[in-house]
């Protein structure tokens, strides 16, 4: 994903409007990596502030921390769509002070007023994706238009999937021509006797386990979140990415601000500093996710634009599904992969 230069000057010169040699630091909770290095070391040598990143396990792990300690000790919060969703509800977060952040018209009107922020008064986003078919035309006899052909016969043995049961479960529901997020036991029902027979066509689970299979050829099928999915793409152009006839799934991580932030000014500055064009287009290719920012867009390299893992069509993104938040009704979607993987 990395490039391998070093954008430090080029993001350092950069036309922000950020305080000069400002004091003090700003704390995030986020997973390890999630904005690069390079990134963050620009803007501390442009403002002077210091950015401490505190590396987060799990988004249950970040859940349980925050809610229990009020978010105190943080700053900035970046995570997932539905945990922000979560984070808002419990009255965890401050509202953002738009006077500070010049560069939030950069953002993509696409990405805003989701129904984790309606009123677009929390959240700033960071990156998308979509899960994805990716496979190879010369070891798949048929052409694969959706989530429905992954439990095809002659796939036996031959999938590599990503692990994360909202999301396979949630694409099995769609094939049913249920939402992502149903909670009726009965649909739950019929989505788990749908379920169970696509395990034998399975070949491996797991986000860097299936990228492998299909980078080595083990598998010549994957259903694969958009970074993992674009890295295939970019090594194999003559495979093929599949956009679902079923419906796109979809996801944004964003920087939500904690109500109990000390540091508030400079979240500001440091979350102006991402949406600049230059430096959200680098952060784009670098996490290797959509960009969010429509301003990055003159950025973004010519082998970006051409990646169709990158960019789905308008018109599916806007009729895409979250996986949202459904409360108690998590634990039969965990009963039924349960259930599934112990086949």
């Amino acid at each position: 994903m990395k490039k391998g230069l070093s954008l430090l000057l080029a993001l350092a010169l950069a036309v922000l409007a950020l305080p000069a040699l400002a004091e003090g630091t700003v704390n995030v909770l986020s997973w390890e990596g999630y904005v690069d290095e390079d990134t963050i070391q620009a803007f501390e040598n442009e403002t002077g502030i210091d950015v401490v990143w505190s590396p987060m396990d799990s988004i249950d792990d970040m859940l349980l921390k925050v809610t229990q300690s009020g978010g105190e000790g943080y700053d900035l919060i970046l995570t997932s769509d539905y945990s922000l969703d979560i984070l808002r509800q419990a009255g965890l977060l401050q509202e953002l002070d738009k006077s500070l952040l010049p560069n939030y018209e950069n953002l993509n009107p696409l990405y805003l007023n989701q129904y984790f922020d309606p009123d677009n008064q929390y959240v700033i986003p960071y990156v998308a994706g979509c899960p994805l078919i990716v496979y190879d035309p010369e070891r798949v006899s048929f052409e694969i238009t959706g989530y429905e052909d992954l439990w095809n016969e002659s796939l036996t043995d031959s999938v590599a999937c990503l692990e994360q049961y909202r999301v396979l479960i949630g694409v099995t529901l769609k094939t049913l021509g249920y939402s992502m997020n149903e909670t009726d036991p009965d649909i739950l029902a019929q989505a788990k006797e749908k379920l169970m027979p696509l395990y034998k066509n399975i070949r491996t689970f797991g986000d860097m386990e299936a990228y492998a299979a299909m980078q080595s050829g083990e598998a010549s099928v994957g259903f694969l979140f958009t970074p993992f999915a674009s890295l295939i793409m970019q090594e194999f152009p003559q495979y093929k990415l599949v956009y679902p006839k079923e419906g796109l799934g979809f996801g944004i991580d964003g920087f939500v601000l904690t109500a109990a932030s000390q540091n508030a000014e400079n979240a500001h500055a440091f979350l102006n500093y991402l949406m600049d064009a230059k430096v959200a287009a680098h952060d784009a290719e670098y996490q290797a996710y959509m960009c969010v920012n429509k301003a990055a867009e003159a950025e973004l390299s010519d082998d970006y634009w051409t990646n169709p893992a990158y960019n789905p069509p308008e018109e599916m993104l806007k009729s895409a599904e979250y996986v949202m938040n459904i409360g108690d009704a998590e634990s039969a979607y965990a009963d039924i992969y349960a259930a599934f993987k112990l086949q």
